[in-house]
């Protein structure tokens, strides 16, 4: 799904689905997370899932500093009865604009 020539924005494969890192739209952490989220949930239900069947996500903030504000959008979003494996560290991202990218991996079933 959605091939490119460097990488493949969803692979599904063994019953998992692969999200490729995300990043978002907006001046604030709060923001492209939400952003973020959206995405992901448009791109699970492409490949037949949704957010209550999360395996894991590795978040990269550009300032850990951020954490709590990233972490208020996730909260918001995440099915709390089944949170997913998760790491979140301090990175610098490939474009100054963004200020925090999530991948994540799914249950396909």
């Amino acid at each position: 799904m959605d091939v490119g020539p460097r990488m493949s924005q969803v692979v599904v494969h063994n019953d998992r689905i692969y999200l490729a890192g995300l990043v978002g739209e907006g001046e604030s952490v709060a923001a492209q997370t939400s952003d973020i989220l959206a995405n992901a949930d448009r791109l699970l239900a492409r490949a037949g899932s949704d957010k209550s069947k999360l395996l894991q996500a590795v978040i990269w903030l550009t300032d850990i500093s951020t954490f709590a504000e990233m972490n208020s959008a996730w909260e918001a979003w995440i099915d709390k009865t089944n949170p997913p494996a998760r790491a979140t560290v301090e990175a610098k991202l490939a474009s100054p604009a963004h200020k925090v990218e999530i991948m994540i991996t799914a249950a396909a079933d």
